[in-house]
């Protein structure tokens, strides 16, 4: 990785920091009140273990093609991104840091890299086109693959309230027409499809570094 690139955690403080300054200080007390009460739920009990044979789900293109998970890994082992919408700050400094830090990386070791959403394909071609992301960046229309994995949740009634103030609408963003949303989990499979490692984060303001994942990978193929 590239020597003193700032850390996911580093961003996300400076994010925090200006939006502090910008935000209306009863949406911002709305979501932190959230993420508190995502924290204290912690993972689902649902939540997929290693080992689990992710199947062959169809997702859609950013230019809304229609390709199945195992056609996008390619048959190769696979580093899995669920992110909530282009629309999420948090999200994009995370899709940006694993295109700087983590890609070039994944590349040398003929592993691939996929970010997969439940919002709408021109949103995943926005999102792409916006951040020069070399990887594919897929919508994953009613949360059927990150439904598997057990990692779905859903904006309370005082955070939908604090994002419709922002001009945010989830059920216009997601393909399915919900509020549902995939918790932040980046999932490492092998190349016949089988779970090896996941890092799932209910609090969304927190995402897997590249350096964890990389070290995943490591002792995934020891």
């Amino acid at each position: 990785m590239t020597p003193h690139a700032d850390s996911i955690a580093d961003q996300v403080s400076k994010l925090n920091t200006d939006m502090a300054g910008q935000a209306p200080a009863e949406v911002l007390a709305a979501f932190e009140a959230e993420q508190a009460e995502l924290n204290t739920a912690g993972v689902p009990a649902t939540a997929a273990t290693p080992g689990t044979q992710l199947p062959d789900v169809e997702l859609i293109s950013a230019e809304g093609t229609p390709v199945s998970l195992h056609t996008a890994t390619n048959g190769s082992p696979a580093v899995i991104v669920f992110y909530r919408g282009g629309w999420c700050p948090y999200c994009n400094i995370a899709l940006k840091t694993y295109q700087d830090q983590l890609l070039p990386e994944l590349a040398e070791r003929g592993v691939a890299l996929l970010a997969v959403s439940p919002q709408k394909p021109d949103g995943s071609l926005t999102t792409q086109q916006k951040h020069e992301l070399a990887f594919p960046v897929l919508s994953d229309p009613g949360n059927v693959l990150a439904g598997v994995l057990g990692i779905l949740t859903a904006p309370n009634a005082e955070a939908r309230e604090a994002q419709a103030k922002l001009g945010l609408d989830l059920t216009t963003e997601n393909a399915d027409g919900t509020h549902t949303l995939p918790m932040p989990t980046v999932a490492v499979t092998d190349a016949d499809h089988i779970l090896r490692w996941i890092d799932i984060h209910p609090d969304y303001t927190t995402r897997s570094e590249p350096a964890a994942i990389l070290a995943a990978l490591d002792t995934v193929k020891k």
